[in-house]
């Protein structure tokens, strides 16, 4: 098992910047991406930003240019740097971990989320 754990979400005016860090521990091994999800009040849990095993990222349209996925070296540590942050962006953020330990065999783990207001 895999545990996820995000931290530095908070309250912030529209245009400031926040970094979420995703802390994991247990049993990583076969990673095939790490990435950060978000879901806003009455809406559907929507990806923001993805980085696969080969260091490849991936962004919501909507972020593109502001937000930027990173990891550390051992896989078991990644973030989200946030930049000029908009009213739209409030939501609760999650990390989520996809290992694919043999063939046909996909485990994806999530963190707990952690609370993103932007205020205008």
């Amino acid at each position: 098992q895999v545990q996820l754990v995000e931290s530095g979400g908070g309250l912030v005016q529209a245009g400031g910047s926040l970094r979420l860090s995703c802390a994991a521990s247990g049993r990583i091994r076969s990673i095939s991406a790490v990435g950060w999800y978000r879901q806003a009040p009455g809406k559907e849990r929507e990806l923001v930003a993805s980085i696969d095993s080969g260091d490849n990222t991936n962004y919501a349209d909507s972020v593109k240019g502001r937000f930027t996925i990173s990891r550390n070296n051992a896989w078991n540590a990644f973030y989200l740097q946030m930049h000029f942050l908009k009213p739209e962006d409030t939501a609760v953020y999650y990390c989520n971990m996809v290992l694919v330990p043999a063939i046909e065999a996909r485990l994806e783990f999530w963190g707990q989320g952690t609370q993103v207001t932007v205020s205008s």
